[in-house]
């Protein structure tokens, strides 16, 4: 067997891994089906994320440490070109399609996504109006999390998500499907626009770039395993960078603007784009590593902005990770993004051990993420020495 398909084995191993600990983290109010094999199955499952906490937190330890050992050889096997785009895009499309059964093991956002389109779909009730916890007696409640919070997204998550709703027919485990199909594909497109696009712009690094997004762990776990829709936000932003190197300004334009209605986030692009139409008009050369770089730090600042309302969250890293990824083999941005990556997955550690709601949890977690930034600063510091005393020499 050839280092290649033993790469295969141990990544899938990895995935599959990972696909089956999410279910022991099913809500215990929750019940996916009444069979009553999948029932036993269920329970099974739930006493070890549940009642063998230690273990549970081991395990997943340990399924986190292969991912990321995985990742770092799937980065080398990119950069020395054995690795080809059809295997990397085979490669990805199989971990969308495993984790797409995946349970949401470690966020409660689907529920609520789920929910807000049953506000209009069976309630028949402005969203914006009604939170939740407004329908009393409704079952998704028992193990729904932010039940006062009314729809906080923009009507562009609506256009993308309200056929779902209507398409489960009000069954949720369809819906849920579904729900995770979409934002699955939004995870699988961006893969293959940032190859589009560093083709583009970086063409001999189109397959780094692309595998740096790709098998990230916190990427896959963020976007495939809890489903966060910010990745439909992010797709967007991608396809506007594609279209506009396409020369089709005006779809670019859509598109970004789609973007933003979805989720806000990206509006703190546009002076990138604003910045794109000047230099196309006056026909000077754009120099893409610095449009990026910019792009990251700006995409920083919307992290920055978030933290200081409420928690850092893992997820918000897929934001600069994404932008990254078209500038990924510049050390300052691999290095650094490694670490906080490894960083911001570690902190499902003591979540799976302790739950979110340990009296110690908040200090645990703030203990981890001083840490993780120190780390990521020291990291970012140390290549932007090294490439500056690289580019003296």
């Amino acid at each position: 067997m050839n280092k290649l398909k033993v790469l295969f084995v141990a990544y899938f191993l990895g995935i599959i891994s990972l696909f089956f600990y999410s279910f022991t983290q099913i809500d215990l109010n929750l019940t996916i089906s009444k069979a009553s094999v999948i029932q036993f199955l269920e329970k099974q499952f739930q006493y070890i994320g549940f009642f063998q906490r230690p273990l549970s937190a081991t395990i997943f330890a340990f399924i986190l440490i292969a991912l990321f050992i995985n990742y770092l050889f799937i980065l080398y096997f990119a950069k020395k070109g054995i690795l080809k785009i059809n295997k990397i895009l085979i490669m990805s499309l199989s971990t969308t399609v495993i984790l797409i059964f995946s349970y949401n093991a470690f966020s409660y956002d689907l529920f609520n996504y789920i929910f807000y389109g049953k506000i209009i779909t069976f309630y028949h009730q402005n969203l914006y109006l009604f939170a939740p916890s407004h329908f009393t007696g409704d079952p998704m409640l028992n193990f729904m999390r932010w039940t006062h919070v009314s729809y906080p997204y923009g009507p562009g998550w609506l256009i993308l998500s309200l056929p779902l709703s209507v398409l489960g027919f009000g069954f949720f485990i369809p819906t849920f499907f579904l729900y995770k199909t979409l934002i699955g594909f939004s995870y699988f497109l961006s893969v293959y626009l940032i190859y589009k696009i560093s083709e583009k712009i970086s063409p001999q690094e189109k397959l780094f770039n692309t595998v740096f997004f790709a098998f990230n762990p916190l990427v896959i776990i963020e976007c495939l395993v809890s489903s966060h829709n910010d990745i439909s936000m992010f797709v967007f932003v991608l396809l506007a960078f594609y279209l506009s190197l396409n020369k089709k300004r005006v779809l670019s334009w859509v598109s970004n603007l789609f973007s933003i209605s979805v989720k806000f986030s990206t509006a703190v692009l546009l002076p990138v784009f604003v910045l794109i139409e000047y230099l196309n008009f006056k026909n000077k050369k754009i120099n893409w590593s610095k449009l990026i770089n910019f792009s990251v730090i700006l995409s920083l600042v919307v992290i920055f902005a978030e933290i200081q309302r409420t928690n850092f969250q893992p997820w918000y890293l897929i934001f600069p990770l994404l932008l990254s990824s078209l500038n990924a083999k510049k050390s300052y941005i691999l290095a650094p993004a490694i670490v906080a990556s490894i960083a911001a997955a570690s902190i499902y550690i003591p979540y799976v051990l302790l739950t979110d709601y340990a009296p110690n949890y908040p200090q645990v977690i703030n203990s981890l993420e001083m840490v993780g930034l120190v780390l990521f600063l020291v990291s970012l510091g140390l290549m932007l020495i090294r490439n500056k005393i690289s580019s003296s020499h």
